[in-house]
């Protein structure tokens, strides 16, 4: 999510004197993309405009796909549900909110933040509003649901239980935050028993959702470092929890670890920046670097299968799975297939030259692309 923020955006952008002494360039210099040998084409099934799109804050307001559905925003409180696999528009509504996180779609219901600090319940059937309520400040993380709880992490560090069918408050979580971090925040794991939030001051913590109280903590970054922004370890991701009870996060300036979820014993981690979700498939951990390096780590014990530094200082995107390939958007509007097993860059084409900051969605072959403009594409791989 690092264009959405401020100082994460400093923190790329951060400047280096050249050799003339006025001359400057960033701390992680954009590659130019080479030519390749597609082994994967990408080839276009719909495409369809999303109002004004991401805005100039570049709010991370990725679509949601529930089923045969695909829902998708803009920061100006315009919201669309399509046909996933034609692109009909079948309704678009005004919520006359200015919409800034992610949105979720599950069983029926839409799940979004705005700026205003509220979260709003729509309705699938037709856009109507469900209910509305207040949480501590403004949401840029996509809301996370259980069977029975909405939970929300906003920007101030706070996190927020509501009741799923009422937006009635259940708990709420504090913690301190420091005086610089990223603007915004890491994504909470929801599961049934349990909340897993990652914070700006380098800690996980499990919550228990029957009252919000700490059921584990531990550090996974420590802050160090001369510069303020050396000194950032904020867990800007969202835990990866797999099935088997693994516990993967990222921190920015700090560290890739895993954890047993249950107790929160350490498994095995490594110095890695990054501020970006990782991305479970198999047994392959995938993961992008602060400076945009992909990786591929065996799952099991954090050794490193591949690497692929070719897309370096593009501002990639999370990683996203489709066809046996990962998937990343970057800052001129590119997609990346790399194959999943070898990290060879095996397809390419770009969608918009306003650059996608966003997470693709993806479902078996197919992937919707949203760029910052609200150009929304669909492609499939053959």
């Amino acid at each position: 999510m690092k264009p959405t923020f401020l100082i994460a955006a400093m923190a790329g952008l951060a400047l280096l004197a050249g050799c003339s002494g006025s001359q400057v360039q960033p701390q992680y210099p954009p590659k130019e993309l080479r030519d390749i040998t597609p082994q994967a084409e990408l080839s276009q099934a719909w495409s369809q405009g999303i109002g004004d799109g991401l805005g100039r804050a570049r709010y991370p307001i990725a679509p949601s796909r529930d089923g045969d559905n695909l829902f998708a925003a803009d920061a100006n409180g315009r919201l669309y549900a399509m046909d996933a696999d034609d692109g009909e528009v079948q309704w678009e509504t005004e919520l006359e909110v200015p919409i800034s996180s992610g949105l979720t779609a599950v069983a029926g219901d839409i799940y979004l933040g705005t700026r205003n600090g509220e979260v709003l319940a729509v309705d699938q059937r037709d856009g109507s509003i469900r209910w509305r309520a207040r949480v501590p400040s403004e949401v840029l993380a996509a809301p996370q649901p259980n069977q029975q709880l909405l939970v929300i992490q906003s920007v101030d560090g706070s996190v927020t239980a509501l009741d799923r069918n009422t937006g009635q408050e259940r708990w709420v979580y504090g913690t301190n935050r420091p005086s610089l971090t990223l603007r915004g925040t890491g994504t909470p794991t929801v599961i049934d028993p349990v909340t897993f939030a990652g914070f700006s001051n380098g800690r996980l913590v499990t919550l228990d959702n029957r009252n919000g109280q700490p059921v584990w903590e531990r550090r996974v970054a420590v802050s160090q470092g001369r510069s303020d922004i050396e000194r950032l370890v904020d867990l800007a991701g969202q835990p990866v929890l797999t099935p088997d009870g693994r516990l993967f996060v990222t921190s920015f300036n700090g560290r890739l670890a895993a954890f047993e979820a249950t107790r929160g014993e350490p498994l095995w981690a490594k110095e890695h920046s990054s501020y970006l979700t990782p991305l479970l498939v198999g047994d392959l951990l995938f993961t992008v670097t602060e400076a945009g390096h992909v990786l591929a780590l065996n799952a099991d014990n954090g050794d490193e299968v591949w690497r692929n530094e070719a897309l370096g200082g593009r501002s990639l995107t999370a990683p996203a799975f489709a066809g046996g390939n990962i998937v990343f958007g970057d800052f001129e509007g590119y997609l990346h297939l790399l194959d999943a097993r070898s990290g060879e860059i095996v397809g390419r084409t770009r969608v918009d030259k306003s650059g996608i900051s966003v997470r693709p969605v993806t479902d078996g072959a197919r992937i919707h692309a949203l760029a910052n403009d609200g150009s929304l594409e669909t492609l499939d791989i053959q």
